[in-house]
């Protein structure tokens, strides 16, 4: 089985995120120790932007054909996704990027797009420094889970897992509590493993 680890945040050892998807990979690789994974840190090794018409022998078309074929590869997709300024982070968005392409992961018919890359497990840690889930105040500005949602049920990947820690820059005591509930959810998340 293989797992591919996407990291997004450029808070090094302060993420959240980082710490939450380090959490699920470990309890993951626990239960299924021949688990092969493969690591990706987008903020340390930034893709470039796409952009249209790049010629296949371009090294930047060569980095992003790597990227989808480890998407591609994978049976298990964990994702580091802090909220920034509402949405993704840019570096996350560069790699979706990646692997929305049409013929690969999607593709067009007379009734609709119908997404080619089912049957993958995706676990997304969310970290947010406020609180924007359903509930909330914040709800109607939450670009970020919904996002990712709308992308991978795009490509035909419906059931996506989150593990969320919210308010995390109220209080220590907010934050603490968040981290605490997030582990909980790992938990969950790791005993449902094959």
């Amino acid at each position: 089985m293989k797992l591919l680890h996407i990291d997004s945040s450029a808070l090094g050892h302060h993420s959240v995120s980082r710490q939450l998807t380090a959490d699920i990979v470990a309890g993951l690789a626990h239960r299924t120790p021949e688990l092969d994974i493969t690591y990706r840190d987008l903020a340390a090794e930034p893709l470039a932007h796409w952009t249209p018409g790049t010629d296949a022998a371009d090294p930047v078309a060569a980095v992003g054909n790597r990227m989808l074929e480890e998407f591609l590869a994978a049976d298990v997709i964990v994702i580091g996704a802090p909220m920034y300024n509402f949405a993704i982070a840019s570096q996350l968005k560069a790699w979706i990027d990646r692997i929305l392409v049409a013929g690969k992961t999607f593709r067009y018919t007379a009734a609709g797009p119908v997404g080619l890359a089912g049957g993958k497990r995706v676990i997304v840690a969310s970290s947010r420094g406020g609180f924007y889930g359903k509930d909330s105040a914040g709800a109607a500005m939450d670009f970020q889970e919904p996002y990712l949602r709308a992308a991978f049920r795009f490509i035909g990947l419906t059931e996506l897992e989150f593990v969320r820690a919210e308010g995390l820059a109220v209080s220590e005591a907010h934050k603490t509590a968040a981290l605490t509930s997030a582990r909980d959810v790992i938990g969950t998340v790791v005993a449902r493993a094959a």
